[in-house]
């Protein structure tokens, strides 16, 4: 499959890493308390050079990452390879469900795998299908928390996904409908990878925008999308990276975490 880079990645502008610096240094001289930020990598499952590349480079600065695997996409052997990528930093990762097998169910409207569109059944019967094969291949190593493909679900997901014992949920920020009480939604703000826009100028401006907003909540929420990575897209999350770890009252944590 065949996944294209966001234009931003052929065309950052020129000072794009002092940028980068003054909107983490800025954000970092609002608060007084810690600002706690997260990176979701989704779309997980296949072993490959660019995700072993985005492994390597959290595990070497030792910073936490949220991995939301797909079911469907997982095997015995996949999860071996990914074990040999992970095994020097084991505690570093939060392995999560991502879905089935990321297909969209709806004729119309925007894509969802577990929308309004399917019965109650259905939803549930691969709700458990892929609860049940993370646990069988992962063993301990599975969190459950569950990210939908597209960030979207309905309200029978949620409810589902409280009964069968889910920790939370990560969808886009605003997401609707709501996530029941006792169900935790962490959202994610900054999109790096999948966001589209029609030039590399306004996607600079609309994630320059997004990071500088997000990092003013107390939860900042990354996500990430290693297939759409170039080389300009690593050089700008190790730098994001780099920066973050610069400063105080921002603290790197992963989804694990914010469930305690």
């Amino acid at each position: 499959m065949r996944y294209d880079a966001n234009p931003i990645w052929h065309d950052l502008p020129a000072d794009w890493r002092d940028e980068l610096m003054a909107c983490v240094a800025e954000a970092d001289g609002l608060h007084s308390k810690t600002t706690k930020v997260f990176f979701r990598a989704d779309d997980v499952a296949v072993p490959g050079r660019q995700l072993q590349r985005l492994l390597e480079m959290f595990q070497r600065y030792a910073l936490p990452l949220s991995l939301a695997v797909v079911p469907a996409w997982l095997t015995q052997s996949r999860w071996q390879a990914l074990g040999r990528m992970t095994k020097n930093h084991p505690d570093l990762w939060c392995w999560h469900q991502h879905g089935w097998c990321h297909r969209n169910h709806e004729t119309c409207g925007k894509k969802q795998e577990f929308g309004p569109s399917r019965p109650d059944a259905a939803i549930a019967a691969d709700l458990t299908k892929g609860q049940r094969k993370l646990e069988d291949i992962m063993g301990d190593s599975f969190f459950p928390i569950f990210t939908p493909p597209w960030n979207r679900c309905s309200e029978i997901t949620m409810a589902l996904l409280q009964k069968m014992g889910y920790k939370a949920v990560s969808r886009s920020r605003g997401g609707e409908p709501s996530a029941p009480p006792g169900l935790p939604d962490f959202a994610v703000d900054v999109d790096l990878h999948t966001a589209r826009h029609p030039t590399a100028a306004t996607a600079w401006r609309r994630l320059t925008s997004q990071l500088s907003g997000s990092l003013r909540r107390p939860l900042c929420g990354i996500m990430i999308h290693h297939q759409r990575m170039n080389e300009a897209a690593c050089d700008y999350l190790e730098t994001l990276l780099q920066a973050l770890i610069e400063r105080r009252r921002l603290k790197i944590v992963d989804l694990r975490d914010l469930t305690t």
